[in-house]
């Protein structure tokens, strides 16, 4: 008798590429099609939206736990604006090209939003669309003959880079939270950025500077 698959195998081996949603250039996995897919295929499969954190430096960041066939795994986004910063409760502005731009304060509708994206990285710890974040466009086991769409990439970390309204806001929060150390902040960090180890190195000096 056929062992049956996996959860992994068979929401892994499933062609996402039709369903995915463009803004900039960013693309998302739609995830009302996300969720219907995974609850075809695993019918006991349940989500919760946990409690949505906020930092004043460092903004919102929301948590999803899905369980499927009794594994339960842990996902976190954190709430962005059009320029994939992160969003505050109060207004504020960053630098473009074209001058600086004012972004208003976050809202519910933000918030919900991001929660719901935070659910579709959640389903691809799982396996659905997962291929997408190692940056290949065919699940595995498929060939480029059945291809109907071109790589995309959903979305992801943020880069922590230098100079960025975003590396401000981490060295200013660092600068009043050095007491939990440098395993915690680069914990807290990893939730919602990428960070080069020459960053890591610098972030640990700062957070052992007097």
């Amino acid at each position: 008798m056929e062992n049956k698959k996996s959860v992994f195998e068979r929401l892994s081996a499933i062609n996402v590429n039709e369903h995915v949603e463009k803004k900039k250039e960013l693309k998302y996995l739609s995830w009302a099609w996300a969720w219907s897919v995974t609850k075809k295929e695993c019918p006991d499969a349940t989500y919760k939206a946990l409690e949505t954190e906020y930092d004043e430096e460092l903004g919102f960041m929301c948590h999803t736990t899905v369980t499927i066939e009794g594994e339960t795994l842990e996902m976190w986004l954190p709430v962005m604006d059009g320029a994939n910063k992160s969003m505050l409760k109060k207004s504020y502005s960053y630098s473009t090209r074209f001058g600086d731009k004012q972004v208003e304060p976050a809202t519910t509708f933000d918030i919900n939003k991001t929660i719901m994206r935070c659910l579709v990285k959640n389903l691809a710890m799982f396996g659905l669309g997962i291929y997408i974040y190692a940056n290949e466009d065919l699940p595995e086991g498929e060939t480029t003959a059945t291809k109907k769409a071109p790589t995309v990439v959903p979305d992801e970390l943020m880069d922590l880079m230098k100079g960025t309204i975003n590396w401000d806001s981490v060295v200013s929060y660092i600068s009043t939270n050095k007491g939990l150390g440098f395993e915690k902040i680069s914990s807290q960090l990893a939730r919602k950025y990428k960070v080069s180890p020459a960053l890591k190195k610098e972030i640990e000096t700062l957070i052992n500077s007097k």
